[in-house]
């Protein structure tokens, strides 16, 4: 539940009634920061209360709140001095931690997993570091990084990866693997089984149920309580690959999730160290895997440049290196964000691509057990949705056709995604009641995961129906998504 729920029902900001009642003189860094990005008063407290929203917060904050903010030094309760910094990063272009604008006086939170660092000992800490962190929904890190995502803070991970993609030795004994450390002493591969077993057991939960289902949350106490004990320990260098490995696939699996019930502020830290750790595994296609789920979320917040970007990253150290198979859905995740930056030809291209490597893939050619997932079917699901951004609703009706045929036990959030983006594709030809026929299906699915994007393919295919609203089947539709779209985050 958010933080600011009481008794289910959203905490009310009204004009800073819920503010400290501490004041300690003007907020001068406040002010400053707010000058330095050309942010007014009646703008910061717009874009605020927007991505409360976003949240499930309903924020009245004004500009005379926000006056209070930066001449009198009130500090606003719960999660509103990190929106604040969210909305100044966005408008800067890059992360504002609290104490920039003089929100706290010490905030080590919105650093922690952001770091790629160069020696592996680093990457144990940082990586440990977030995991520790409590990443209960409403509290913890979720409360703690609400709205602190910024897509700069890519940058630097990615560069480090192309550089230097894997690690010359990882081994870990003697002083540095010290007990007290919180390691566990001596690391075998019967350990390192153990974890890939709970990735491959939570790969399959995802898939079926959401990222906000319960087993899927045991991902990161997982991380937790048994990987990170595990990273501290002590290992050779061939156990330690390995234990990187299944870690670096762990940590990407809970960005995935963490993506997927929209968090994306944790999904971006755990996505870092998913990066890092892969180097440390010396797994070039693991690390071009979170690079791809990089590029796929930034695709979902409207950052098409930097994803086209990633995805690129991706491919580009996996050429020689990665299964045909790999090389085909990296092309894919390519093809989304070519077409979410509307580069048509680029997108047909890269297409082509993922189905001709698609083609070449063969049993026997070693692909990695993360993958399983990816048949022509998502293929296909994918090419819809780039044709969706296109604007060519002949193509999704052909591709979704496709992907729809696909059973629906395993990937149960994926048929939900699918058949919204088969309503789009009939609304845009004219078909209202087709439309409003797979909207229904689609809600239907949604209602039985926990899946924020979900739920937000639906808000999507709803507000495109706002042209008809008076029409009998979209008010049903309507009143079928109501429950679902105005339930507790």
């Amino acid at each position: 539940m958010s933080p600011a729920l009481v008794a289910g029902r959203p905490l009310v900001c009204v004009r800073g009634a819920r503010m400290s009642r501490e004041q300690r003189g003007p907020n001068e860094k406040l002010g400053a920061v707010l000058a330095l990005a050309g942010i007014s008063n009646a703008g910061l407290a717009r874009r605020v209360n927007d991505l409360g929203a976003q949240r499930g917060l309903t924020l009245r904050y004004d500009k005379t709140s926000v006056a209070r903010w930066v001449t009198k030094g009130m500090v606003p309760q719960g999660s509103a001095p990190h929106l604040i910094a969210a909305a100044i990063s966005s408008k800067l272009g890059r992360p504002v931690p609290l104490h920039e604008i003089g929100l706290a006086d010490t905030d080590p939170a919105p650093e922690v997993g952001l770091a790629f660092t160069r020696d592996v000992p680093g990457a144990v800490a940082s990586a440990t570091e977030l995991y520790r962190l409590d990443v209960s929904p409403g509290k913890g890190i979720w409360q703690t990084l609400a709205g602190s995502f910024a897509i700069s803070a890519y940058a630097t991970p990615v560069s480090r990866w192309l550089i230097t993609p894997a690690d010359v030795s990882v081994v870990r004994e003697g002083a540095a693997a010290a007990p007290r450390d919180g390691g566990v002493g001596r690391v075998g591969h019967s350990d390192v089984s153990k974890l890939r077993e709970a990735a491959q057991e939570a790969r399959r939960w995802d898939s079926k149920y959401g990222g906000g289902d319960w087993r899927s949350s045991m991902v990161p106490q997982c991380l937790r309580t048994d990987a990170a004990p595990l990273l501290l320990g002590s290992y050779t260098d061939e156990v330690g690959r390995s234990l990187f490995r299944a870690t670096a696939e762990l940590t990407r699996l809970a960005g995935w999730m963490a993506f997927d019930t929209g968090q994306q502020e944790a999904a971006q830290r755990y996505y870092i160290q998913a990066l890092r750790l892969a180097r440390a595994a010396a797994d070039v296609p693991l690390g071009g895997y979170a690079l791809a789920s990089m590029s796929l979320q930034a695709v979902y917040r409207g950052f098409a440049d930097e994803a086209v970007d990633l995805a690129q990253a991706a491919l580009e150290r996996n050429r020689s290196l990665a299964t045909a198979k790999t090389m085909s859905f990296f092309k894919l995740v390519e093809a989304r964000a070519l077409a979410k930056a509307k580069d048509a030809a680029g997108c047909e291209s890269a297409l082509n691509a993922a189905e001709g490597w698609l083609e070449r893939s063969r049993e026997g050619d070693g692909d990695p057990g993360w993958l399983d997932f990816y048949t022509y079917n998502r293929l296909a699901a994918d090419a819809a949705e780039c044709y969706i951004d296109l604007e060519v609703p002949g193509q999704v009706r052909r591709f979704t056709e496709h992907a729809l045929s696909e059973p629906t036990e395993e990937f149960v959030r994926s048929h939900g995604l699918r058949l919204v983006v088969a309503a789009v594709a009939d609304l845009e030809e004219g078909n209202l009641d087709a439309a409003c026929a797979k909207g229904a299906r689609a809600v239907e699915v949604a209602g039985r995961i926990s899946s924020a994007r979900t739920t937000d393919y639906v808000r999507d295919l709803l507000s495109r129906l706002a042209p008809y609203a008076d029409e009998p089947l979209v008010k049903e539709l309507q009143e079928r998504a109501r429950p679902l779209l105005t339930a507790p985050a």
